[in-house]
């Protein structure tokens, strides 16, 4: 072997080694994620009264770490809200389970999300129902909640870029004209109008509704055009910002 071949092969060595600590480093990280999310699974889900045998399940499989940015990705089943840019958060993993288990959706329901945020409320739904529309106000964050879904192959998705407090965009509304659920990730004054219009009868809205740094978490059924508001529990999340809902 001459020296141009020992020096080539020097590099490629230490380039094969580099490699190998990274893989290394990713399976160490990747298990450790692994016993955190099991953990969240039985401390705050199981432990408290998420129920739902198919919520827990989804909650299992959805890797929570692919919705956040690197930097935070090792707190990623840590019980509490996480930045994801933009001023806003992703939501604590208790809440996240509690709001899909009291919109009691099934197979069959076509769901409105107000705020897709980082996509993995958006990731828990579309494992449980027929087709989630989401809207979002900031584009930014609608792509990369697009992109992230996209690697999942996650396809009966369908977003908007807009005012979430003002509806689904009537052009754009499914052939029943109406949504069976309707979920809002952030704290409204007041139910807004135009999403009470385009639920359906029978149909359930979770949301979280107040004007302080505490909201109340309620479920709103409506029958016969009426809507039939239950309280579940005080809550915090960011302002949903809107026609219908706060001033900037």
């Amino acid at each position: 072997m001459d020296s141009g071949e020992f020096e080539n092969s020097t590099p490629a060595g230490n380039e094969q080694g580099r490699h190998s600590r990274e893989s290394g480093n990713e399976l160490r990280s990747s298990n450790r994620l692994a016993k955190a999310r099991r953990r969240m699974l039985k401390r705050d889900l199981e432990g408290r009264d998420i129920t739902d045998p198919r919520v827990l399940k989804v909650m299992a499989e959805i890797p929570r770490e692919e919705f956040i940015p690197q930097s935070w990705q090792s707190q990623a089943y840590a019980d509490g809200p996480l930045p994801i840019g933009m001023g806003q958060t992703i939501s604590q993993p208790y809440i996240v389970a509690l709001m899909t288990q009291e919109l009691r959706v099934n197979r069959d329901c076509e769901v409105l999300e107000i705020g897709t945020g980082s996509g993995y409320q958006t990731a828990v739904l579309s494992k449980l129902v027929k087709k989630v529309y989401t809207i979002e106000r900031f584009a930014q964050l609608s792509e990369s909640a697009q992109a992230v879904l996209g690697r999942f192959g996650v396809s009966n998705v369908e977003f908007y870029v807009g005012d979430g407090s003002c509806g689904w965009p009537k052009s754009r509304l499914p052939t029943s004209r109406c949504f069976d659920r309707i979920m809002i990730t952030a704290a409204v004054p007041k139910m807004p109008e135009p999403l009470a219009k385009q639920l359906a009868d029978g149909g359930l809205i979770v949301a979280p509704v107040g004007y302080g740094g505490v909201q109340e978490l309620v479920a709103c059924e409506k029958k016969a055009n009426k809507i039939i508001e239950r309280l579940i529990c005080d809550v915090r999340f960011v302002k949903l910002l809107g026609e219908y809902g706060f001033e900037q």
